[in-house]
């Protein structure tokens, strides 16, 4: 999990159910989610298997399936789910009544 300043990113709207944005922040891509349950969560916007956009993959619950090979990624902690093994790093997430922010 990283740690820094409180960024704000967008309304809680901006962000579609079951979707992702991306947040662009020293030349890598954030990734943030919004779950079926409005739940939302940052990870670095890369697959660790080969690096695929997980801002585009599909997502159900807490997880979402990466688009090239089909990894899935738990959006809590970034971690591949097994049998695959990786890292995405996780960046922290908080609401503010619809306003989101990460710290980056």
């Amino acid at each position: 999990m990283s740690q820094g300043d409180w960024v704000k990113v967008c309304g809680l709207e901006d962000i579609p159910v079951l979707g992702a944005r991306v947040l662009k922040h020293d030349g890598a891509d954030v990734a943030v989610f919004r779950t079926a349950v409005d739940r939302v969560f940052a990870i670095e916007d890369r697959c660790p298997h080969r690096g695929g956009p997980l801002s585009q993959g599909i997502v159900a619950g807490d997880r979402v399936t990466c688009p090239l090979h089909g990894w899935q990624i738990e959006l809590g902690s970034g971690q591949a789910c097994s049998p695959d093994e990786g890292c995405a790093r996780r960046y922290e997430v908080k609401l503010e009544g619809d306003i989101v922010f990460v710290a980056l």
